[in-house]
């Protein structure tokens, strides 16, 4: 008998040896997803980063590493390239305790954080800290059904906020519901800056001017092809709609179902796309790498359908423009997260890297993926 235990203890014991030891040596994510993917011709994706649980907002730090909120998780993370390989082998917890934290930025030698229920800042990262390390600058409403909360500065220094809608298609009680916001940095004078924005998941300021952009989704139920998702030039005091009436064509049309109450639609989108694609993350271009036609370009991360008969979306298109407009026909840049019955991924945020490079995060399969530009 002790023979027996002694024996299993000496083959258990190498195994968990080994264990402990893979967890503590760095090494390249495995690359099976990113060769799985396509992109445009002389584009090469790989995976940054692996291993994670629902990665979905990104954004680099004053010192050039690459941030990720971990929704489920409630963490921030760091994936720190520390040997220049392309690559982040070991993800570090930076912030943990969040609630449903979903973007970050940096902003004035401060972190800050975009949660459910909060705005937080810290005033220091790259350490292990708690959520209560950070101060609240302003409490928000509850989630409902859209719970994400993006986070923009402006040009003015205000710090802009989209908050969904608790539905699909009602009126909120609470007005802060379906609009994007503003206030100051300290949390000060917050005010409600446009509305009729369901879910507005991507917010960004187009870099050089005070131009806000917005990607919208519009509500379902309306079949397959209803209502057409809107990219926005946010302007102050419009009202996009929502729940009351929708773009189509640049037109408005009355909702069915809540049209009967009037229309309200002040503002109307730069553009649209397929319904039920999901636009989420969406970013320009500033890096030097990728050729000129992309420079000051709109990069878009399309989640995917999850109600429409034949799914669309799960891919990241680039959107020309000049000044206020589309310059062209936008173009698949990133696409093979669907392989129908099978799903690789779900795109969700895209941002520039220090070297020219883009970084797209994929809360399907907890993957970070790097896109950089080899010129064949």
């Amino acid at each position: 008998m002790r023979k027996s235990l002694f024996f299993l203890f000496m083959v258990l014991l190498p195994i968990n040896l080994i264990s402990q030891t893979s967890d503590e040596v760095s090494g390249p994510p495995a690359q099976g997803a990113a060769h799985r993917l396509t992109a445009l011709p002389g584009f090469q994706v790989s995976v940054f980063a692996a291993g994670l649980n629902n990665p979905r907002g990104l954004a680099l730090s004053p010192e050039g590493v690459l941030y990720a909120c971990d929704m489920k998780d409630g963490f921030v993370l760091a994936l720190t390239d520390s040997a220049a390989k392309g690559y982040c082998s070991q993800p570090q917890t930076i912030i943990r305790g969040l609630d449903h934290p979903h973007s970050l930025i940096f902003h004035d030698g401060k972190l800050y954080v975009g949660e459910t229920t909060r705005i937080s800042c810290f005033s220091s990262w790259g350490s292990s800290l708690d959520a209560s390390d950070g101060r609240t600058i302003i409490s928000l409403p509850p989630g409902g059904r859209h719970f994400t909360r993006t986070l923009d500065f402006g040009p003015d220094g205000k710090l802009y906020l989209s908050i969904g809608s608790t539905c699909d298609a009602c009126e909120e009680k609470d007005p802060r519901y379906g609009t994007i916001c503003r206030l100051n940095a300290d949390g000060t004078g917050f005010e409600i800056f446009a509305q009729g924005l369901r879910n507005a998941v991507g917010i960004r300021f187009r870099p050089g001017t005070s131009q806000l952009w917005a990607s919208g989704n519009g509500r379902d139920y309306l079949g397959d092809d209803l209502p057409p998702e809107g990219f926005y030039l946010v302007e102050g005091g419009k009202n996009y709609g929502w729940p009351y009436s929708y773009s189509l064509n640049g037109k408005t049309v009355s909702d069915p179902e809540w049209g009967r109450k009037g229309i309200r639609q002040t503002g109307q989108p730069i553009f649209e796309y397929q319904a039920h694609t999901a636009p989420l993350g969406i970013n320009f271009y500033t890096g030097q790498v990728y050729p000129a036609r992309f420079k000051d370009g709109l990069f878009v991360c399309f989640h995917g359908s999850w109600n429409r008969s034949i799914p669309v979306g799960y891919k990241v298109v680039f959107f020309p423009l000049e000044k206020n407009s589309l310059a062209g026909k936008p173009v698949d840049f990133l696409w093979g997260f669907l392989q129908d019955p099978e799903r690789v991924g779900r795109p969700v945020d895209v941002v520039n890297g220090a070297k020219g490079e883009l970084y797209v995060s994929d809360d399907y399969g907890g993957r970070i993926f790097r896109i950089v530009y080899d010129g064949t």
